[in-house]
């Protein structure tokens, strides 16, 4: 970009971030929405789909947007880039209200926002060096300047020995990073994922995660991604906000989030990522007990020190009866230890929600999973 479009556009080239802070500043947001509200119109009458979005997004870090189907993700994340016009409330970046820019400032932004998509959008015709060229041609780069940086970013990707093929003879891991080279061609201060890992399989959708936090972390990118997996979101994200019917319902780092949702449809969401119980037991589990021996099954969540070192006798104790250990585990997302116990309490009372209560003295989410004798 050039330092006059730079001036114009008075947005800063990007600092590396060191670490992205997890409760953001609203005075140095990256990205910020004030009470944002879209409104499309639908056969039978007005459909708003997203109502009084206020959400700071800071520089350099990598921010998760999750929800249900028709939550209002996608049209959320392209109002960043003005390809969706606010019904209401204002977009800012780096303090800078793009609601009224004209078209040429309009078309500078959008070199500054790079986009990449679930579907990777390339040209069947054009070899990998011709579609990350593309853009820079449009632009009117000179070709010395283009071999460059088409040059450079294959690098980057992970693709200097593709550049002769065509997409049909690449995978869709590689096709995806093509799509990331040919996003990055303008240097861009933001980074937009819309479900860029959803067509991909598990080992090639880690491959691009790591390399979308290599771009994170090398060049200072903010990067803004939506997804229904929420794996991606524990693997990448710094923080994470919950759209319902176009709202926010929680939001906050995702070791915090996930490790304690609050919102039933974060806790909804979050629901693969629990330790699947055991099939047997899953076999075995009713709703209601049906003899004088059924145990009453918990499942406990911990996080921070009571992961580290939960006192499991001062738990016992406390459940009473006879408590069986049929699970347990740890995992961490952001140096923040997450802890999971499955529990069997037998119990003469079979008051379920007296002993998730006195579990919830050690735990901070107690869930009654039902029955098992």
């Amino acid at each position: 970009m050039t330092a006059a479009i730079q001036r114009r556009l008075e947005i800063p080239e990007p600092q590396k971030a060191e670490q992205a802070e997890l409760h953001p500043d609203l005075n140095r947001a990256h990205v910020r929405f004030i009470g944002l509200g879209k409104t499309y119109n639908g056969q039978q009458g007005p459909v708003a789909a997203l109502h009084g979005i206020d959400l700071a997004i800071q520089r350099g870090e990598v921010f998760g947007i999750i929800g249900r189907s028709g939550a209002g993700k996608s049209s959320l994340i392209r109002t960043i880039n003005r390809l969706e016009q606010p019904s209401t409330g204002r977009v800012l970046i780096d303090q800078v209200d793009i609601g009224e820019f004209d078209e040429d400032r309009l078309v500078a932004l959008r070199r500054r926002i790079g986009m990449i998509f679930q579907h990777f959008n390339l040209m069947s015709a054009k070899t990998v060096w011709q579609n990350v060229e593309l853009p820079l041609k449009v632009a009117g780069v000179p070709k010395e300047k283009r071999e460059q940086k088409v040059r450079e970013l294959l690098e980057l990707v992970g693709l200097e020995g593709k550049h002769k093929a065509y997409p049909a003879q690449l995978s869709g891991g590689q096709k995806q990073r093509v799509g990331i080279a040919r996003a990055l061609v303008h240097d861009p201060a933001i980074l937009l994922c819309d479900e860029a890992t959803s067509a991909l399989d598990p080992e090639t959708t880690q491959s691009i995660l790591g390399l979308l936090r290599e771009i994170n972390q090398r060049l200072g990118l903010t990067i803004v991604l939506i997804t229904h997996e929420m794996s991606v979101i524990r693997d990448i994200c710094d923080r994470v906000v919950v759209l319902e019917h176009g709202r926010i319902v929680e939001q906050g780092p995702v070791w915090e989030v996930f490790g304690n949702p609050q919102h039933e449809v974060s806790k909804t969401l979050l629901a693969p990522l629990q330790h699947a119980l055991p099939q047997e037991l899953q076999n075995r589990l009713q709703a209601h007990p049906h003899s004088p021996d059924a145990a009453v099954v918990l499942r406990l969540q911990f996080t921070g020190s009571a992961t580290d070192e939960p006192d499991l006798a001062a738990l016992f104790a406390a459940l009473g009866g006879r408590v069986r250990l049929l699970q347990g585990g740890v995992e961490r997302i952001q140096g923040h230890a997450l802890g999971q116990l499955l529990l069997a309490v037998t119990d003469s009372s079979h008051d379920a929600e007296e002993l998730r209560q006195r579990a919830g003295q050690w735990a901070q989410q107690v869930e009654v999973l039902g029955y098992v004798v």
